[in-house]
C-alpha cells in the first residue's frame, strides 16, 4: 500500500503572525517555521500502520518554497520512505483552489492508495483541502476523523459532531483527514535523522506536473483590502466602593456576556 501524507511548513504556532500590508500575504520569515503539528499527526497514522505492515510505503508530499526542504525532510527523519516537494515561484500566494489542483496533479504523478492530511492547517485554517482533493481525484473522502483504522481494502474511523459520534468507512483509493484527537507524533531519533539524508527527495515544478502557466495566472482569490489590527482599547476599571458587584453585573449585561 502506498500512503501519501500531506505536510506543510507553517509559522510557529506560538510565534507572532504578521501579514504584509501591501500584498496581503503572510510574512513567513517573520518568525520560526515548523512542520505543521496536524501534518505530523497525519504522518504518525501512516507510520503506525507501516510499522505493522512492512509492505506499506509512506511518502510525504508538500507544496512549499525551496527553503522549506529542511522542514519537509523532518518527515523523512520521522520514518517516511521518501518525500516529494512541489517548488515553483508561480505558486507564491496560491489559494486553496490552486493548491488543491497542483497537489492533485502531484498525486496522480506519484500514485497513491491512501492520502492522509490534517483537517485544517494552523496558518490558513481552511479546512477544505482534503475534500477538494478527493473531488479532483474522483475518490471517496472521510474527513475530520478522530480515530482511524487502516486495512488493505479500506479505511474506517469515527467523526465526532456536536450531537453524536459517527462511524464512517471508505474503500481505497481514498483521501482522509484527521483531527488533533489522534496521538502525538513520534520524535525523530538520531538514526532517523541520519537516514533521512539518504532517502529519496524529489522536487517537482509546475512543468513537471503538466500544469499550464496560464492556469496558474488566472485570477482566483484576490485580496481587495487589508489593514492593521487596531490597538487594543483600555479596559474598564472597577473601583470597589461597595457596589463593585453591581458594576460588574451591569458591564457583563451591556456586553452581552451573560
Amino acid at each position: 500500500m502506498k500512503i501519501v501524507v500531506l505536510v506543510k511548513e507553517v509559522p510557529d504556532t506560538y510565534g507572532d503572525r504578521k501579514l504584509n500590508l501591501e500584498t496581503g500575504l503572510a510574512e513567513r520569515d517573520a518568525g520560526e517555521k515548523v512542520l505543521d503539528e496536524i501534518g505530523e499527526r497525519s504522518l504518525e497514522v501512516a507510520l503506525s500502520y507501516a510499522d505493522k505492515n512492512p509492505d506499506a510505503e509512506v511518502v510525504v508530499l508538500s507544496m512549499a518554497p525551496e527553503e522549506a526542504a529542511a522542514t519537509v525532510r523532518k518527515g523523512l527523519a520521522m520514518g517516511a520512505a521518501s518525500a516529494v516537494q512541489i517548488v515553483d515561484e508561480a505558486l507564491l500566494g496560491a489559494d486553496l483552489g490552486l493548491t488543491a489542483e497542483v497537489l492533485a496533479a502531484a498525486l496522480r504523478k506519484t500514485g497513491f492508495d491512501l492520502v492522509i492530511g490534517g483537517n485544517l492547517s494552523t496558518d490558513g485554517s481552511g479546512g477544505v483541502l482534503p475534500a477538494m482533493l478527493a473531488e479532483l481525484l474522483d475518490v471517496p473522502a472521510a474527513t475530520a476523523l478522530g480515530a482511524v483504522e487502516i486495512a488493505e481494502s479500506g479505511v474506517s474511523g469515527s467523526r465526532v459532531s456536536d450531537a453524536a459520534t459517527i462511524q464512517v468507512s471508505v474503500s481505497l483509493p481514498a483521501v482522509i483527514s484527521v483531527t488533533e484527537a489522534l496521538p502525538d507524533a513520534r520524535f525523530p531519533n538520531f538514526k532517523g535523522i541520519m537516514a533521512a539524508k539518504k532517502k529519496p527527495f524529489e522536487t517537482l515544478s509546475l512543468a513537471d506536473l503538466g500544469v499550464a502557466a496560464d492556469a496558474v495566472d488566472a485570477a482566483r482569490s484576490i485580496v481587495i483590502g487589508i489593514s492593521e489590527k487596531p490597538p487594543r482599547a483600555a479596559g474598564v476599571k472597577i473601583t470597589d466602593e461597595g457596589d463593585a458587584g453591581s458594576q460588574l453585573a451591569e458591564f457583563l449585561v451591556q456586553n452581552r456576556l451573560v
